[in-house]
């Protein structure tokens, strides 16, 4: 009898790839007859390409969390907790990082295990910081005191900037999606598109054209920027040897005295899909892999960013990046889970663009409102299908 070979699909960041090769490895050296294979894609395909699709090539698959509305839908991926022990779902719900667990449980079915846990966090250079007598802000003005200075990175292409959006909603006392009709009230949404116009028209321009991971390299590999304000953190650059120079992470810069920043819940979850020819290896290997002991430990070690608590907690885990985790736990276990009904991640895709384009060019913010309230109920009429 040949291998049993499991193909999956993942994300090509170091994060999102390089412990998935390391846990592959090891569960085939505990498993002799048992292949896995990995594939990454870019970070844009990861958050736009079909689940559906990608289904019918691999038998695991690393998705982000509005896609299970979709997966309820299609069925393209099984319902794990018809295959996993009750005991085993209920330690990973009382040891979730904030509602990564639960992002995961859509119409009545647990869709993926969280694998990885992540939400926007700030970031700073230590030692340029320490070198021109400045300190972390922890104030709405100290931020925008450094934006005037040009010492602050803040990625800014059109998906990131939704998810700031949601933020600064939240910030101005209403969270977003309240309602079927409109993403956010006209009230608190203008509110938070002026915020949000108060810092990007401080920012260099060169922002527009970065995400969490560009904005991560250029803050370690020139001296140009000292402060991130808020981005999907990344424990790998306060791995010593990882970047130039080190990333330091800590918690969201507090927006006002009765209001504080709670960012957007993100990383990733590992599914199955429902027509693999080997659903009970890829079950066997999930199950695995997201346990405490190989989150905490071969996961951790390989530049991974658990979904499971303990690791978070962990002394050793902690001492190899800098306190990542501890500095940023209480920020991704307050952070905002966007919806995940079939049809959300079309709004996603498009809701954003309009947000840039107000923020780099100016306009109505009015219009601006419209056009993301608009976008919102067309993505409610529209759904993905097999």
């Amino acid at each position: 009898m040949g291998k049993i070979v499991l193909n999956g699909i993942t994300w090509g960041h170091s994060r999102g790839i390089t412990p998935l090769f390391a846990t592959a490895q090891r569960f085939s050296e505990l498993n002799p007859d048992i292949e896995i294979n990995w594939k990454k894609r870019t970070l844009q395909e990861f958050a736009d390409y079909p689940l559906e699709k990608l289904t019918k090539e691999y038998d695991l698959l690393i998705i982000d969390h509005p896609w299970v509305g979709c997966a309820a839908a299609t069925k393209c991926v099984l319902p794990l907790d018809e295959y996993l022990s009750k005991k085993y779902l209920d330690d990973q719900l009382k040891n979730s990082v904030g509602f990564s667990h639960l992002s995961y449980y859509y119409s009545g079915h647990q869709w993926a295990l969280a694998i990885d846990a992540a939400a926007p966090v700030a970031s700073y250079r230590p030692d340029l910081l320490e070198k021109n007598d400045s300190t972390v802000p922890h104030t709405w003005a100290e931020v925008i005191s450094l934006a005037r200075r040009g010492k602050l990175a803040v990625p800014s292409i059109p998906i990131d900037l939704l998810m700031h959006f949601y933020m600064f909603c939240g910030a101005h006392g209403n969270d977003p999606f309240l309602t079927e009709e409109e993403v956010i009230d006209s009230e608190t949404g203008l509110k938070a598109l002026d915020s949000m116009k108060d810092l990007w028209s401080l920012v260099n321009k060169r922002m527009f054209d970065c995400n969490p991971i560009a904005i991560a390299e250029l803050m370690t590999l020139t001296d140009d920027y000292w402060y991130c304000p808020f981005a999907y953190g990344y424990s790998n650059y306060s791995r010593r040897g990882y970047a130039r120079c080190l990333l330091k992470y800590t918690s969201l810069a507090c927006f006002e005295s009765s209001h504080h920043f709670r960012s957007t819940l993100g990383g990733t979850g590992l599914a199955v899909s429902s027509v693999s020819l080997n659903k009970e290896w890829a079950i066997r290997f999930g199950e695995w892999m997201v346990s405490p002991e190989v989150q905490s430990g071969l996961y951790a070690q390989n530049g991974g960013q658990p979904g499971h608590r303990s690791a978070w907690l962990d002394e050793e885990v902690n001492k190899c990046c800098n306190d990542y985790f501890r500095n940023t736990l209480s920020t991704v276990d307050q952070a905002f889970v966007r919806p995940r009904y079939n049809g959300y991640l079309l709004f996603q895709d498009e809701a954003g663009i309009s947000l840039q384009k107000y923020l780099l060019q100016g306009g109505r913010s009015k219009k601006v409102l419209e056009e993301i309230n608009q976008c919102y109920r067309d993505s409610k009429r529209r759904t993905r299908t097999v």
